[in-house]
């Protein structure tokens, strides 16, 4: 991938197909860093190796966009405005003052204020989603219809968040708006045939990405995909401390969702070439 002058990573395509991959990042500044409890806890929600994951994705022709950043540091999947995207439910800020179980990320008095907020949306939220547009208008010059897939993962059990186990393949649509029924139907077909539980616009139903990108009715169809972390690595039981999490990339027993996956991009792409 090669360097915007922000701090965006940009791999440009030709197919009618933006991926965006806005929590892999571990980077975290050090003025913020040494402000934190920890550094595994400011990284223990990261979604870890869906970049490896979906690496596959330039071979399709896909454009990939990329932050590099911490979500700690700042999340460029929340409403820009502080607005929770799950009112009533547990969920973290745009700048996160807590892990997903409820862990203070920052030693006391050290959390920031609106004004460093304001900063950091503007060095580092800001840069992505201008990336993100730029890239959706470069792609609508080529092609009539585009479909944008945001990738996520989360670990299957996190009780603050969510009750029991969540489905191995979480498709969100925000409730049918962002996306044509018709692709919302095809990727669930595909994850269902796979054998792994599948739900659509359940507990994750598409975060600012997908609901502030997605305008079917201007040719911009947007998806987001949250996977259960057991269906591509050995996932400990019960809560993860430092010494077992992240569990380690496992190529074999990533296969098989790999394989999903690539079918699931390339019903992506069928879709939008189906409409030039």
């Amino acid at each position: 991938m090669t360097q915007s002058p922000a701090p965006v990573e940009i791999g440009r395509g030709d197919a009618p197909l933006l991926i965006s991959v806005p929590h892999t990042g571990t980077e975290i500044p050090a003025e913020i860093e040494g402000r934190l409890v920890s550094p595994w806890l400011a990284r223990k929600d990261t979604d870890w190796w869906i970049d490896r994951l979906y690496d596959f994705a330039r071979e399709l022709g896909a454009s990939v966009v990329r932050t590099p950043v911490s979500r700690t540091v700042i999340d460029v999947n929340r409403d820009p405005s502080g607005a929770s995207l799950y009112p009533g439910q547990s969920t973290t800020d745009l700048c996160p003052l807590t892990t997903f179980d409820g862990e203070p990320l920052y030693r006391p008095g050290e959390e920031p204020g609106p004004d460093e907020v304001a900063a950091r949306r503007e060095r580092h939220f800001d840069p992505y989603h201008r990336v993100l547009r730029d890239e959706i208008a470069r792609l609508r010059a080529r092609h009539s219809t585009i479909v944008v897939y945001d990738c996520h993962s989360i670990r299957s059990a996190i009780p603050r968040l969510f009750p029991g186990e969540l489905p191995v393949f979480n498709i969100g649509t925000n409730v049918g708006t962002s996306c044509s029924p018709e692709l919302t139907a095809r990727i669930a077909w595909m994850c269902r045939g796979a054998g792994d539980p599948t739900v659509v616009d359940g507990r994750f139903r598409g975060g600012w990405i997908t609901r502030s990108l997605g305008r079917p009715g201007d040719g911009v169809h947007a998806v987001q995909m949250e996977l259960a972390c057991r269906g591509y690595l050995d996932e400990p039981a019960g809560p993860v401390g430092e010494n077992s999490w992240p569990a380690p990339y496992d190529a074999e027993r990533a296969a098989p969702m790999r394989s999903t996956l690539r079918n699931v991009l390339e019903a992506c792409i069928g879709f939008a070439s189906a409409r030039a």
